[in-house]
């Protein structure tokens, strides 16, 4: 056993000060208390916060469920299939090296990616005509009857959702994705 253990601080009795009574040692009156600080204004409960991850996690195991039987169905990787998505969500035609940023891929990942895309004919790469070094990836259109086809349960799926909220509602919920993807693309990812 220590050789502290259960010893009292000497001449003071239990409690502290000197009169046992829990006032601090050496007489002195306690400070006075301060009135405690109004807490912080509140923000999501943790539970909302667990609700929504959830939610999300639920949906996106959903639509990988879906996009990687899409992949076996045409003989490509998962990856391809983002690579797809990516090119067709796209404003404009993506070079290789935007591709490559947007999936956070080595160039030689991407190199081999659109090499499968290519050879499935989902995809076709061509040289600029005003710059014959930059390359564009375009979306084959005989390709996207295949994807039309295979997704149509999610586009219908989508629609019965849909049905379920009012017009200001979908706004809300249309918003709510723009922020998060938003926010998600600002966040870093590790890079290999």
């Amino acid at each position: 056993m220590g050789a502290c253990r259960g010893v009292r601080a000497q001449g003071r009795p239990p409690g502290g000060g000197p009169a046992g009574d829990g006032s601090p040692p050496g007489g002195a009156n306690p400070p006075p208390r301060h009135r405690p600080r109004a807490p912080p204004p509140p923000g999501p409960p943790l539970a909302d916060l667990q609700a929504f991850a959830v939610e999300l996690r639920r949906m996106n195991g959903e639509i990988n469920r879906m996009t990687h039987g899409f992949a076996a169905s045409q003989q490509l990787h998962p990856t391809d299939v983002s690579a797809l998505a990516a090119i067709l969500d796209a404003p404009a035609p993506l070079t290789p090296g935007a591709l490559r940023e947007h999936l956070g891929l080595t160039s030689g990942a991407v190199t081999a990616c659109l090499d499968r895309l290519e050879r499935a004919g989902h995809v076709r790469r061509a040289r600029e005509s005003t710059d014959r070094r930059v390359v564009h990836v375009y979306y084959e259109a005989s390709a996207r009857t295949a994807a039309r086809d295979y997704f149509m349960p999610l586009a219908e799926a989508t629609a019965r959702a849909r049905a379920r909220f009012s017009e200001t509602e979908l706004a809300t919920v249309l918003r709510f994705l723009s922020a998060m993807n938003e926010e998600l693309g600002e966040v870093p990812t590790a890079r290999r």
